[in-house]
């Protein structure tokens, strides 16, 4: 091994381990976001990418919904509440955007809206 691969290697697991979970958190939006607006904007040929993404979505507010729905969650009372009503609702509109009875807009326009209150800073859970 070289010495820089071993400087590159080193680098990588130091800036993993300064990663928040804010900024985790917003990563994983934004990559899912990117990947629902690529699909939708490939038009219909990437509908299975579009699905996947979709689902990806679901996966990642049922994880919050999750942890905000834990006692030990340390947001406030009515910010937790805000951010399972979001997860329902992206899981309800989301239903309808794949059998085509709405848009996609709603979907990215919350994720948009999550990722700048992460980006903002503020309570930790």
């Amino acid at each position: 091994m070289n010495a820089q691969t071993m400087a590159q290697r080193a680098y990588a697991e130091n800036a993993l381990s300064t990663r928040t979970d804010r900024s985790i958190e917003y990563e994983l939006f934004a990559r899912v976001t990117h990947r629902i607006k690529a699909a939708a904007e490939a038009g219909k040929a990437a509908y299975p990418r579009l699905v996947q993404a979709l689902y990806d979505n679901q996966k990642l507010w049922t994880a919050l919904a999750i942890d905000v729905a834990d006692p030990g969650n340390k947001l406030s009372p009515e910010l937790r509440a805000q951010i399972f009503y979001l997860a329902e609702f992206t899981q309800v509109h989301t239903g309808k955007v794949l059998a085509r009875k709405a848009r996609l807009a709603p979907l990215l326009e919350v994720n948009a809206a999550i990722m700048r209150g992460l980006s903002a800073g503020g309570t930790k859970r």
